[in-house]
């Protein structure tokens, strides 16, 4: 019998006041702590939470009290965070992304297969729904053989600057400053995902570097990086002859959608998505005309009902509002809130209807012992590919050979849909 949950949740940022209450209502989890740096961020969970707070981070991991971490904190931190939770016997929830270096990926993904105990990182772009249809219909077979993919994550740097000054202060330009590609998984993971066993081989990619933000992007001390690029693309050669094309934008005149499959082919059918439309067809070699090809408009079961509704009454409206209004808090059709806990219903949501999956695939892998969808093998070929393809960009677009850690333990079995 698994001993429930009684996590220490580090950092009382922008992003954990969404996940508290999760953790609490779920039935597997028995204890939430919350720890900050800054004290009274903490005192303000524990009065909106109804939780305790633990000193610090270094209390925790010493702490027989606590059996779990949940990192929040700032992005170049968390690969050392949880090295530090799992060398100290705790299971691990990890807010994207993994890690900013391959060698704490590597790290990481030893010391899990060491302890078996639980990593899941809270990768969005799994849960989407794009991915999950794609994952559906790549799997009953409907795209033949994978050729070709594209996936997207816009989110201008104007409307990020209260996030960065949320945990930067006054020097939050040096941290707004990270390469896009040390955040790749938003876009890897909902291409890569649809295809069990496949990773990238080899990546080439190139970076922006006129944008206008100058007191944040460049190499003379703007930022903590020495980064130049507001903006990364990437292309990937994938162990099954595929070709993916990644684009990381922060500096972008676009409002919305911001993290999106574009575009996913295979020899017999194809998916597209263009701004509130999504779109299926498939190779039907029994049509007399010289393309065919059959065409399905499958928006219905991709965007939340809301979305819907005003796509058929407004569709000017409806465009403004998909990813950071309504839909932005809604589920899809498609996503599977059946087999959520009840203890979730009528509890706040975001990402596009993704953080209750989040939050209850990795207590169900805590209770069950089986790996998280989020595990350590899946983030390392997500996250891995776009460290390499950062400096591809700083070498102006050299190819470079992606390592790739393997599968999961045989014995170790994956939580699926």
């Amino acid at each position: 019998m698994q001993e429930k949950i009684k996590i220490a949740v580090i950092g009382c940022g922008r992003f954990s006041p969404f996940f508290v209450p999760l953790f609490k209502a779920h039935p597997f989890v028995e204890k939430v702590y919350v720890c900050d740096l800054k004290r009274e961020r903490a005192e303000d969970f524990a009065k909106r939470f109804d939780v305790e707070i633990i000193d610090s981070f270094e209390e925790a991991l010493a702490s027989d009290k606590v059996n779990s971490i949940a990192v929040f904190t700032q992005r170049f931190k968390h690969g050392q965070m949880v090295i530090d939770s799992l060398k100290a016997g705790k299971h691990v929830y990890s807010a994207v992304p993994g890690a900013v270096s391959v060698d704490e990926i590597i790290e990481i993904e030893k010391l899990v297969r060491e302890t078996r105990l639980t990593y899941s990182m809270g990768e969005t772009g799994y849960y989407r729904a794009p991915a999950i249809f794609c994952r559906r219909e790549f799997a009953k077979g409907t795209f033949g053989k994978f050729t070709y993919g594209e996936a997207h994550y816009n989110h201008d740097i104007r409307n990020m600057e209260n996030s960065f000054r949320s945990s930067g202060g006054e020097d939050w330009k040096a941290f707004a400053g990270i390469p896009p590609f040390f955040y790749p998984t938003h876009s890897t993971s909902m291409i890569l995902s649809t295809m069990p066993g496949v990773y990238a081989k080899k990546v080439v990619a190139f970076g922006y570097k006129e944008s206008p933000r100058t007191d944040i992007y460049g190499t003379d001390g703007q930022n903590r990086y020495n980064n130049p690029f507001s903006n990364e693309v990437m292309l990937l050669e994938l162990s099954n002859g595929g070709i993916v094309r990644i684009s990381e934008n922060r500096c972008v005149g676009w409002h919305a959608p911001e993290t999106y499959i574009s575009q996913y082919y295979g020899t017999d059918g194809g998916y597209e998505f263009s701004v509130a439309k999504h779109s299926l067809a498939t190779w039907d070699p029994a049509k007399k005309d010289p393309y065919s090809v059959t065409m399905k408009d499958v928006t219905a079961e991709l965007q939340p009902e809301r979305i819907n509704k005003m796509i058929e009454d407004n569709y000017a409206e409806a465009i403004q509002k998909i990813a950071c209004v309504d839909g932005f808090f809604d589920t899809s059709p498609i996503q599977p809130v059946d087999r959520l806990p009840e203890s979730y219903n009528g509890l706040g949501n975001g990402h596009n209807g993704t953080h209750h999956f989040l939050i209850d695939d990795f207590c169900r892998a805590v209770e069950t012992g089986k790996l998280s969808p989020t595990n350590i093998w899946q983030v390392a070929r997500w996250n891995i590919p776009g460290l390499l393809a950062h400096q591809s960009a700083l070498k102006g677009g050299v190819t470079m050979e992606v390592p790739d850690l393997g599968n999961p333990p045989e014995d170790w079995e994956v939580l699926w849909e």
